[in-house]
């Protein structure tokens, strides 16, 4: 029998109706469930420009999730405003006796979340968190001793041994849904309303929604027994491409590592180390939330980089003189995705080349990322930056060069975002500044004019950062 009359069901980031954690304990316990969305201006107002990829993706993928509501019976409240603010209102011009919504583990959402709660419980209502972003959260995977984890591999091997069907069991509406609440039509104001502009989405190839995240997830899976080869290939599109979908839940993780489970072979394990190593990151985060400002590691939180900001200037333009750390460079800004294995790179160049503090280079990738994610995001840039969880000392420093020949042997990556290097040989591309002044010619480039040499020589400089970060560790 149902607990309550009337439930609101609060879509946030996981902008999808089947598998969906909240939506399905809402209709299991309730004889009526609304569904609302809240354009957060807390949120919005904070963006600095007007064209953001990332709001036309989630509102398209509203747009979407209303009309599949829609098509089973029910639909979608929109709302503009605070959703601190606007989910207490909404609760309670509906009548409702509880709010339900999927979880979220950055700090600012958990600070949202309470004061929604304590709004909540102030007249009468209850605010109903559920697990759906990730497999396993917050404290189920612990060490023998019941303590957190703060090394990946050990992590990854207790996820893997706790990991089963139990887990990974989706949450189908089934007859509930007859339980939805219809919505009168032209519930979503134009996204022009919002303050907000159409960008170059499409254009670039990205599709949103459930039905984008369906698409790109199809086109995957004959590429995922050989993604543990080619994962890492800056030149070839090897990769889900599916962490846009995964940071709006435009699908369901427990789909994605349930393939990765029962699929057999190294491309399947390889992918679901990498859903393993998401899960951890949300750990980290909610474990330890002072990550998001300071270094995990409080040894190297205050290290002395010099901070040069004509340099890091250049980092973000793509004008290091290191080809494949422009490439990437210029593939996030031009498209706001940058391959993984170039996430990598371009973090340690920033922080270890050219010695600027790696929250620096964080900002900046939250600014441009279309999948931005926090803890991906902070998680990925302390690994780089060796403040962070890793067993890894911190003289792991990425060389550009053999970086470059290895995971993009024949330039195709650097040509498509460097193209001042087209006409370079294979050999050189990689290092344009050995070319003598014939060479250039034929090359049709001209170095220092057309494209720069080095700002950093790599060998002093991991010289320097492998001096800075011994001091520190030592003092």
């Amino acid at each position: 029998m149902a607990r309550h009359r009337t439930a609101l069901c609060w879509f946030r980031r996981d902008l999808r109706c089947d598998d969906h954690a909240a939506l399905h304990a809402a209709v299991s316990a309730s004889e009526r469930v609304h569904c609302a969305f809240v354009f957060d201006t807390e949120i919005l107002e904070k963006l600095p420009e007007r064209r953001d990829r990332r709001v036309e993706f989630v509102y398209d993928s509203v747009a979407e999730l209303d009309r599949a509501l829609r098509a089973i019976g029910g639909g979608l409240i929109v709302r503009h405003g605070r959703a601190r603010d606007e989910i207490p209102r909404l609760a309670a011009e509906l009548g409702a006796e509880a709010v339900y919504a999927n979880r979220d583990y950055e700090p600012d959402a958990a600070e949202r979340d309470a004061a929604v709660r304590s709004a909540l419980d102030a007249r009468g209502m209850m605010l109903s968190l559920h697990k759906d972003q990730v497999i396993f959260e917050r404290d189920e995977i612990l060490t023998q001793a019941g303590k957190t984890f703060t090394v990946f591999t050990p992590y990854r091997n207790a996820w893997l041994k706790k990991l089963g069907p139990r887990e990974l069991q989706p949450y189908d509406l089934g007859p509930y849904s007859a339980r939805l609440a219809t919505v009168p039509a032209g519930a979503l104001p134009a996204l022009e309303a919002l303050g907000f502009e159409r960008t170059d989405l499409r254009a670039l190839g990205v599709e949103p929604g459930m039905a984008g995240a369906r698409n790109r997830y199809e086109r995957f899976l004959p590429r995922l027994a050989q993604y543990h080869e080619r994962r890492n290939a800056v030149d070839d599109d090897a990769t889900s491409r599916l962490s846009v979908h995964l940071r709006f839940g435009t699908i369901s993780i427990r789909e994605l590592a349930r393939t990765a489970w029962l699929t057999n072979g190294p491309g399947a394990d390889a992918w679901l180390n990498e859903l393993a190593w998401r899960d951890f990151f949300f750990m980290i985060v909610h474990q330890y939330p002072q990550v998001v400002q300071h270094a995990f590691r409080p040894e190297f939180d205050h290290l002395p980089y010099t901070n040069d900001r004509a340099r890091f200037a250049a980092w973000c333009e793509g004008r290091t003189g290191y080809p494949l750390v422009d490439a990437g460079m210029r593939q996030l800004n031009a498209t706001g995705f940058m391959h993984n294995r170039l996430r990598m790179l371009t973090a340690s160049f920033l922080v270890k080349d050219l010695l600027v503090d790696w929250r620096w280079g964080e900002r900046y990738f939250a600014q441009r990322l279309l999948d931005y994610d926090l803890a991906a995001n902070n998680g990925g840039w302390q690994w780089a930056a060796s403040t962070g969880c890793d067993a890894q000392p911190y003289f792991r420093i990425f060389n550009p060069v053999t970086q470059s020949e290895k995971f993009d042997p024949a330039g195709r990556c650097i040509r498509r975002y460097v193209p001042e290097l087209r006409g370079c040989s294979d050999q050189l591309i990689h290092e344009p500044w050995l070319m003598s002044a014939e060479q250039q010619l034929a090359a049709g480039v001209r170095l220092g004019r057309d494209y720069p040499y080095p700002i950093v020589d790599h060998g002093e400089a991991r010289r320097e950062a492998l001096a800075l970060y011994e001091r520190a560790r030592t003092q």
